[in-house]
């Protein structure tokens, strides 16, 4: 064998140890990467699922199941509401899924509030474990204010909802008035007409005025045109 050919021989023989030792090191790296993702499960979505179910998903992953905790809820009763971790996550095998489970709706007995004060009504609502919803008012001219004149759900019932909205009154509608037109009139006569028309809260505020005949208005407050409330008291100014 001369030179050439041992060269050549022995570049043959360098390329096959290199071509087998990566051969071996990539399959040594394949072993291990199988070894470790071997023992990995990917998590299942368990909501929705009852527990019955959910467990056996799991056990056939290899995975356990914890219950975390049991809720009241619109969901049926026995079945998983929330999980941890989500669903898509890869557990090692063994590991444990805790889950939420709903103990089912929650009946109660909506209590009496018509005729409470709201601050009553918010008391035994919480007396209950109940919340208050949606609050209206109006005005009702035969009740007082802040007072309860309606309910849903109606007293008596069974609902699901904890919540229970209300109708409270804002006491009758007061009445308003619109002010005449009283400057120039004299005192007494501005006096009547206010009267007739319901109001007799009247100040009467002298001034010196000698344009004016002695005893008429020449001011008033509030001007005419505007809308008081029975109880408002009109102020009059009068020339001496």
């Amino acid at each position: 064998m001369n030179l050439r050919e041992r060269l050549e021989w022995l570049m043959r023989m360098a390329l096959l140890v290199f071509i087998l030792a990566g051969a071996a090191f990539l399959s040594a790296i394949t072993a291990i990467r199988f070894a470790i993702h071997g023992r990995e499960v990917e998590m299942p979505n368990l909501v929705g699922k009852s527990a019955t179910d959910a467990q056996a998903m799991l056990a056939a992953r290899g995975l356990g199941m914890k219950m975390a905790d049991r809720v009241y809820g619109g969901q049926p009763a026995n079945q998983v509401v929330r999980q941890s971790p989500p669903s898509g996550v890869h557990m090692k095998v063994n590991q444990n899924a805790h889950v939420v489970v709903s103990l089912g709706p929650r009946q109660v007995t909506i209590p009496q509030l018509e005729g409470k004060s709201l601050r009553a009504a918010r008391i035994e609502l919480l007396r209950e474990s109940l919340q208050v919803g949606e609050i209206s008012n109006a005005r009702l001219p035969r009740s007082q204010a802040d007072v309860v004149v309606l309910q849903d759900p109606r007293p008596g019932s069974s609902a699901v909802s904890p919540h229970v909205n209300l109708l409270v009154s804002q006491g009758p509608r007061e009445q308003a008035y619109v002010m005449p037109f009283l400057v120039g009139l004299s005192a007494v006569e501005a006096q009547r007409q206010l009267a007739a028309g319901g109001l007799r809260g009247v100040k009467l505020t002298p001034l010196p005025a000698p344009q004016w005949p002695p005893g008429s208005v020449i001011e008033q407050k509030p001007p005419y045109g505007a809308r008081i409330a029975a109880d408002a008291t009109v102020e009059l100014q009068v020339a001496e």
